[in-house]
């Protein structure tokens, strides 16, 4: 996200929708927006995905879920275009994305929300939501409206400085930040982490409300199980860089999987 990235401040907030361009296909409920194929992935020598393949529709949240160190924020990295991946292919609407940009990506409609927030702590609430406008065209350069009914609480707080919130609000605030670009798929890593239960809750809300308005796609990485088992319409499991379990809600076996979630 760029720090530098213009500030407008919109006189009618929109609802959360996508932006305006011509060459974007809108998905519905059901339609893959993203389709990883025989994905590997490499740091110098060292491997860190063998074959990962895993998909996102409009509509439903894909979890990817394994122990620390497993490949999860690599697959990641590579879907938003901050890491190259060595073989197979990540698509986008049935789009090679081959070497594009991370904020060619954004463009696109791809929002990442990282491990650990990573707001801006000196701008205040209302600016660090105001950097989401960089990939958007001017005429899209407002605030969703319903951000502010998912996260009531950075309502209240626009002219607080990021870095003076607690933890649980800067994970809703990194959130909201995401979706004022009105994202197609919405990357997720890890949002449970390190957050007590009521945020945990309200952010499961909004990700239920997100799911089920049908328009956008949501990759959630988790290893907390109980969040995962609740919202996730699809699952994958990673292992030393292996897809090791995968299928629908219904296929999750909560054993099988709990066993490669513990240390």
């Amino acid at each position: 996200m760029n720090e530098q990235s213009e500030a407008v401040v919109a006189e009618q907030p929109a609802p959360i929708a996508a932006a305006s361009s011509p060459a974007v296909e809108t998905k519905t409920a059901g339609e893959p927006i993203l389709q990883a194929k025989n994905v590997d992935l490499f740091y110098g020598a060292a491997q860190a995905l063998w074959d990962v393949s895993l998909s996102a529709e409009a509509g439903k949240v894909s979890a990817l879920m394994g122990r620390n160190g497993v490949g999860k924020t690599s697959f990641l990295r590579a879907v938003v275009g901050e890491q190259p991946i060595s073989g197979g292919s990540i698509l986008f609407d049935g789009k090679p994305l081959g070497r594009m940009a991370p904020h060619d990506r954004a463009r696109l409609g791809i929002a990442y929300v990282p491990q650990g927030r990573d707001i801006f702590p000196l701008l205040t609430v209302k600016e660090n939501l105001e950097t989401g406008f960089a990939p958007l065209k001017r005429a899209d350069r407002t605030i969703p409206s319903d951000i502010f009914d998912l996260f009531p609480v950075l309502d209240s707080m626009l002219r607080r400085r990021g870095g003076d919130l607690s933890g649980g609000q800067q994970q809703q605030l990194a959130i909201a930040r995401a979706l004022v670009t009105r994202p197609r798929l919405l990357v997720l890593d890890e949002p449970t982490e390190g957050i007590q239960p009521s945020i945990i809750k309200d952010i499961g809300r909004a990700i239920e409300y997100l799911r089920d308005k049908g328009t956008i796609a949501i990759l959630l990485v988790e290893q907390y199980f109980d969040f995962v088992h609740e919202l996730a319409d699809t699952f994958a499991v990673l292992d030393r860089g292996h897809v090791v379990a995968s299928g629908t809600r219904e296929d999750l076996d909560p054993e099988k999987v709990r066993r490669h979630l513990t240390v």
